[in-house]
């Protein structure tokens, strides 16, 4: 006879802590409650809730705190004895947010977070603390929100070169962006609707000048180059400067504004770059609509990955802040950064005015005679071919509008030709210039 089957002896419940209860936190807690059930036959064990902070002990959150206990003492909160994990939701790249970080994985205990400007700055030390009190930390909430993308490039196409990746990684611009396409507002008035519905903050700085996409993409790139963090490599350039007239250009070539962070890695170095770029109209990229997110990885045996989803909001960011719970659950992770800190290299940061490629110039100039022959003069000079030359009415300043698309060239060139530009008494306001993206 055979013996009988032992059975299984149940786990312990892990026990979360959960410091900062605003948008974020309450969906946390709604959606533990929602699916408790769920989500402890996909652990393997039950996932409970054993206290909570944040700065206001008497705010309306909207979900009910009272049977957790309650720590005014955030420090009190990651030290308690019945704390497994620590989910971190305050925010800020440094202060209160990093301070729990590392005395969480300092003290061995799980730390999960939606922190990217944290992780974008001091990823490395903190993953150095993980590893040596082997300890999980993880962050699929800090990019692209509900969207799988972290889990995916750092498990599921682990075995593969990255080439390059790339993607919409600011749902704020992207709904900006939306509403200048759709109703043909100026980049003021679409702003203002976006605060209005509660996509873009008061204060929209650090989303429309690509500070936050930068955070994104300098996380990207570590994961997919196994190279070390390095968010002062990046450079960024918002959509401040876009105009109505940019979007109708766009669309009268075939093509959608976005405002792409891309990463990519060759010889020269390591790529890292914000900006709105011209994405070809055929390319899955131009129909990620309204505040959406997407990335784009490209390996060299699994070929184009697409990832499209939510990039923000309490449901999405929930579900990515306990899919990394219920991992840490079934004692399911690695190196922070799909390998070992010290196995991360240090590659050297590209040129980018080397990057070779077709670009989309607008100036608006005083309309008199002569001006077209000195920005031809200026592009000649820079050594940029131009392969199209639009002139389009003029501007609300009475100005006119040029819209020039170049053969391919490098990107120093049209750089050198804007400052040549900038001296002249007959360019108004600023020119943008935007790279048009290859398929």
């Amino acid at each position: 006879m055979s013996p009988s089957p032992v059975p299984a002896v149940p786990r312990p419940p892990l026990r979360v802590a959960l410091a900062g209860i605003g948008v974020v936190g309450g969906g946390v807690v709604k959606l533990l409650e929602a699916n408790r059930e769920l989500i402890a036959r996909r652990a393997g064990r039950p996932v409970e809730i054993v206290a909570v902070s944040a700065r206001d002990r008497h705010k309306d959150r909207g979900v009910d705190l009272s049977r957790y206990r309650w720590e005014d003492d955030m420090d009190a909160l990651v030290a308690a004895d019945d704390v497994d994990v620590v989910v971190e939701m305050i925010g800020g790249g440094d202060g209160p947010a990093l301070t729990i970080a590392r005395h969480a994985l300092g003290a061995g205990k799980a730390l999960v977070t939606a922190n990217k400007a944290m992780i974008a700055h001091h990823g490395l030390d903190l993953a150095r603390l993980a590893e040596a009190k082997d300890t999980p930390l993880k962050y699929e909430a800090a990019v692209a929100g509900g969207i799988p993308v972290i889990k995916a490039i750092r498990e599921g196409a682990s075995a593969n070169q990255i080439a390059r990746v790339y993607g919409i990684l600011n749902g704020t611009c992207n709904y900006i962006l939306t509403q200048m396409e759709r109703s043909g507002a100026s980049f003021a008035e679409a702003l203002a609707g976006a605060q209005a519905e509660g996509y873009a903050e008061a204060d929209p700085t650090f989303d429309v000048d690509g500070i936050d996409a930068a955070h994104k993409l300098s996380i990207l790139a570590a994961l997919c180059f196994g190279t070390r963090l390095d968010i002062g490599a990046v450079t960024a350039s918002g959509i401040r400067n876009l105009i109505a007239a940019d979007i109708r250009e766009a669309e009268a070539l075939g093509h959608r504004v976005r405002l792409i962070g891309m990463a990519e890695r060759d010889a020269n170095g390591l790529y890292q770059h914000v900006q709105p770029c011209l994405v070809p109209a055929d390319h899955p990229l131009a129909y990620v609509p309204g505040a959406l997110n997407a990335v784009v990885a490209e390996g060299n045996f699994v070929g184009r990955l697409f990832f499209e989803g939510a990039g923000a909001g309490a449901g999405p960011t929930a579900s990515a802040i306990v899919a990394d719970i219920i991992d840490i659950a079934r004692d399911e992770y690695g190196p922070a950064f799909a390998m070992p800190v010290d196995a991360l290299d240090a590659a050297p940061v590209a040129d980018a005015g080397a990057r070779v490629g077709k670009h989309y110039v607008r100036l608006i100039v005083e309309d008199r005679i002569g001006v077209l022959a000195e920005i031809a003069t200026a592009m000649r000079d820079a050594g940029v071919s131009i392969e199209s030359f639009i002139q389009r009415g003029t501007d609300d300043d009475d100005g006119v509008v040029i819209a020039i698309v170049t053969h391919e060239g490098p990107a120093s060139a049209i750089h050198a030709a804007l400052k040549i530009l900038a001296a002249s008494d007959h360019v108004i306001g600023t020119p943008m210039h935007m790279p048009i993206l290859a398929l």
